[in-house]
């Protein structure tokens, strides 16, 4: 009984010991494995205008002040529903809020509040044309955007460029290290959209839109955006 005994702890050791140096034993790190990454873009005409007005009004009551931007919004409301169409120009209510005005001593003497309405849409003249009839409230900022019907369109494409850019990449770099070729072992696709520069015409067409007359429509230009597609991953040269 007792060498019995003896045999099972001894075995109990050795059993400690092989899970002790498995879980130490050093795995070797994976050899030729090569990361990069490809882009691939398409540029396309930007189809979405987001035109944001907006008023302000300050004075000693808060209720007071919160009572005329209401107002201000009620009413631009009721003109932009006139002509709102879903896609075509939908009417959304933007930034509502009151901040308190302080004096020299550090204590409140007055509120100043902001509220906003946003038109956006795919029919540019619509929403000019209903931005110049409002008169409770100004132009704040203009922007053009993407819709998703155009971006999902022309991603597949910017996709397969970034995909054959990426395999193109990989065979060059495998023959520059002296491998006949390569096989993918893992790979990421991101994508989003850019700008290609700066819009200085938005601040522009802010100031040209004060100066005309409130019913007239005012001008704007979109421009492009470009649909990017990154493609990244590691390949196993062979």
């Amino acid at each position: 009984m007792k060498i019995a005994t003896k045999l099972i702890a001894a075995s109990a050791v050795f059993m400690c010991a092989g899970a002790v140096f498995s879980q130490t034993a050093v795995i070797a790190p994976p050899q030729n494995v090569l990361q990069l990454s490809a882009t691939g873009s398409v540029e396309v005409q930007q189809d979405l205008l987001v035109l944001t007005l907006a008023t302000t009004k300050e004075g000693t009551d808060a209720a007071v002040v919160q009572t005329q931007l209401k107002q201000a919004l009620d009413s631009a409301l009721t003109e932009a529903r006139r002509t709102a169409q879903p896609e075509q120009m939908d009417v959304r209510t933007g930034t509502f809020g009151m901040y308190p005005r302080y004096g020299k001593e550090g204590k409140i003497n007055g509120w100043q509040g902001r509220a906003e309405l946003v038109l956006q849409g795919r029919d540019f003249s619509r929403i000019t044309t209903a931005a110049g009839k409002i008169q409770s409230m100004s132009i704040s900022q203009i922007a053009f955007d993407l819709s998703r019907e155009a971006r999902e369109k022309v991603e597949g494409e910017a996709q397969t460029k970034a995909i054959e850019q990426f395999k193109a990449r990989a065979t060059e770099l495998a023959k520059g290290f002296g491998f006949s070729g390569y096989t993918l072992r893992e790979v990421a696709v991101n994508s989003n959209e850019m700008m290609p520069g700066p819009r200085p015409r938005m601040m522009a067409m802010e100031a040209k839109a004060s100066s005309m007359s409130s019913d007239s429509a005012v001008p704007v230009e979109a421009g492009k955006a470009q649909v990017v597609v990154n493609v990244s991953g590691a390949v196993q040269l062979r």
